[in-house]
């Protein structure tokens, strides 16, 4: 039987409301694939105006990931003006594409019944994530709402904990007996009402639901139909416990080059798969949180988030650090006679003190990541303190003969102080130098390994610590050395 189509209509055979302007059309996105301001602009004053109408149809080509870009973009007013002005035509999957304090404007923007109705059509790790976060009538509410075989997946998946391998997880799984062949398994595909929307192995498990091994998409279409899946699989794939932390998830995907994963309970037994885009996601998330995490920021720090929950996030960190300032400032207060004799001291310690916390903060960042990847472990340690001691030196060195140098011409030549005086100040500055800088490579590198080997996150204490050392060391030295070589 042949299918006869309807060919579409010409631009011009169109009403003249269905065409798009072509100039509002080549503004929607820049180079980057992100939305321009001046689309958000408009999208700004057309939600100004009430133009309900208009604000659908311009952003009824977006993509849902777009739709959450806006979002993120708009306040929160006009936010949820949109949100109600988009109702039911709101795509599910803007949820999860969007942070923290934006999802819980589209969230309460959202009756109950809404919420339920888009979370049942999501992946239940993308369902989890969109619920993690209300509480716990909410949440019961919403998932009330939900067909009884959605409720129970997600329920599921909301009993591990956050950041492990059993929340990100996908539940729905193919998996097929080792006995059955290639078309028992494709006849099997074409009658399952309810299939992953993405999956990339065939999994191969014996009668108690345990993992024999797994075999590519790309492997299984090419074999004949009376093949035993058991004699294609590769035996002992790589496994992710349930219970695994979604960063470990992230390193066995990377080293291992996975595109795809089963994920087992306790028991040893199939419950879901983690794919490689929820992978992708994971880096992204783990980077940002690392990335926050050294300059003391832990919580959601997004455009939207409550500016009383971000002070309150931000205001512990700068305590700690105040407290690390006063240290620094009472070991200035020791050498406080010395500073009153010669007032060069006090213009020139700023600079032993911002070198070496500089120092300290790259090797600290070097050695973050490398422990993040994995490079950094206990059989490359005392390589990578080497590494980073050397480094120092030749960095203190270095900068020691230009600023000693630069301060023994500067206080000699210009300042007309004598020039023994000068010379002097200048070898006090250039010593100081290199023994702040080498303590704070060695701080930068041995503080993240010594809060990682007692199991504390080294990207959020290190640089408290790191900032410390590098204050004290440098005061101390720089006004020590005055105290004894200039001043006597």
């Amino acid at each position: 039987m042949s299918e006869t189509t309807t060919p579409e209509p010409l631009r011009e055979d169109l009403p003249p409301e269905t065409i798009e302007p072509e100039e509002e059309q080549e503004t929607v996105l820049d180079e980057r694939g992100s939305l321009t301001s001046d689309f958000v602009r408009m999208i700004r004053e057309r939600i100004d105006e009430g133009d309900a109408e208009e604000v659908r149809r311009i952003v009824a080509e977006l993509k849902p990931a777009d739709i959450a870009d806006l979002i993120e973009q708009l306040d929160e007013e006009d936010a949820r003006k949109f949100v109600a002005i988009e109702g039911t035509e709101l795509p599910f999957e803007v949820l999860p594409e969007l942070e923290d304090g934006s999802r819980d404007i589209v969230v309460d923007a959202l009756s109950t019944e809404q919420l339920a109705e888009a979370v049942s059509e999501l992946d239940t790790d993308e369902a989890a994530f969109v619920l993690e976060d209300l509480d716990e009538k909410e949440r019961a509410e919403v998932l009330a709402e939900m067909p009884i075989a959605d409720r129970l997946a997600l329920k599921a998946a909301l009993d591990y904990d956050e950041d492990t391998a059993g929340r990100i997880m996908q539940r729905d799984v193919f998996a097929a007996p080792g006995y059955w062949n290639v078309g028992q398994i494709l006849d099997r595909l074409r009658s399952v009402e309810r299939l992953p929307d993405r999956f990339y192995d065939v999994y191969v498990v014996d009668p108690s639901y345990r993992i024999i091994g797994s075999v590519p998409l790309s492997k299984f279409i090419k074999a004949k139909r009376d093949t035993v899946i058991q004699d294609l699989c590769t035996p002992d794939p790589i496994v992710i416990d349930a219970n695994m932390d979604q960063e470990e998830v992230a390193y066995l995907f990377e080293k291992y080059n996975l595109i795809s994963a089963p994920v087992v309970d306790e028991s040893k037994r199939l419950v879901g798969m983690i794919t490689v885009d929820d992978i992708v996601e994971v880096v992204r998330e783990e980077a940002d949180e690392d990335m926050l995490a050294l300059a003391g920021i832990a919580e959601d720090n997004s455009i939207n988030a409550p500016v009383i929950k971000v002070a309150r996030s931000r205001f512990v960190w700068l305590l700690v650090n105040l407290g690390t300032a006063i240290l620094a400032s009472f070991v200035i207060g020791l050498f406080d006679a010395t500073i009153e004799q010669m007032v060069a001291l006090a213009i020139l310690m700023p600079i032993v003190a911002s070198m070496g916390g500089n120092a300290g903060t790259q090797s600290m960042t070097v050695a973050v990541r490398n422990l993040s990847t994995r490079t950094l472990t206990t059989a490359t340690a005392l390589r990578a303190v080497y590494k980073e001691t050397a480094v120092s030196i030749i960095n203190g060195v270095a900068f020691a003969i230009l600023m000693g140098a630069a301060t023994a011409v500067w206080y000699g030549l210009l300042a007309g102080q004598p020039r023994s005086e000068a010379v002097a100040l200048g070898g006090v500055l250039a010593a100081s130098m290199i023994i702040n800088m080498l303590c704070a490579g060695l701080a930068g590198i041995l503080i993240p390994l010594g809060l990682s080997r007692i199991g504390q996150d080294p990207a959020v204490s290190s640089a408290v610590f790191v900032t410390t050392v590098t204050d004290v060391v440098g005061f101390f030295v720089f006004l020590g050395l005055a105290a004894v070589f200039l001043v006597g």
